[in-house]
């Protein structure tokens, strides 16, 4: 297994503080997404960073590899809607996870 950083870019700014209704259910979807991934053993931690240049999300997982998670990043529902969100994806060579 290998641990991976991944952060949720989203198509502005100031997303965190004026999106529309539509996005709000769009991250509801993206939230859910990424509880049924935590409860299979995926993911570690996930969650809001309150940046002050731009909010973004935050990931942790643990999976078999490269292709793994790039297709769960691509799965995510944020990204299959086409609205301008983007995934950064870092190896975490040297990471430990909690037991």
């Amino acid at each position: 297994m290998a641990a991976y950083f991944c952060k949720l870019v989203a198509p502005r700014p100031t997303f965190a503080q004026d999106m529309s209704e539509l996005e709000a259910a769009l991250m509801r979807q993206h939230g859910e997404y990424w509880r049924d991934l935590m409860s299979k053993g995926r993911v570690v931690t996930f969650g809001l960073v309150a940046d002050p240049a731009g909010a973004y999300g935050i990931g942790v997982v643990e999976v078999d590899g490269d292709a793994e998670v790039r297709s769960l990043t691509d799965s995510d529902p944020t990204i299959r809607s086409g609205l301008g969100f983007t995934f950064e994806i870092y190896p975490m060579p040297f990471g430990a996870v909690h037991p």
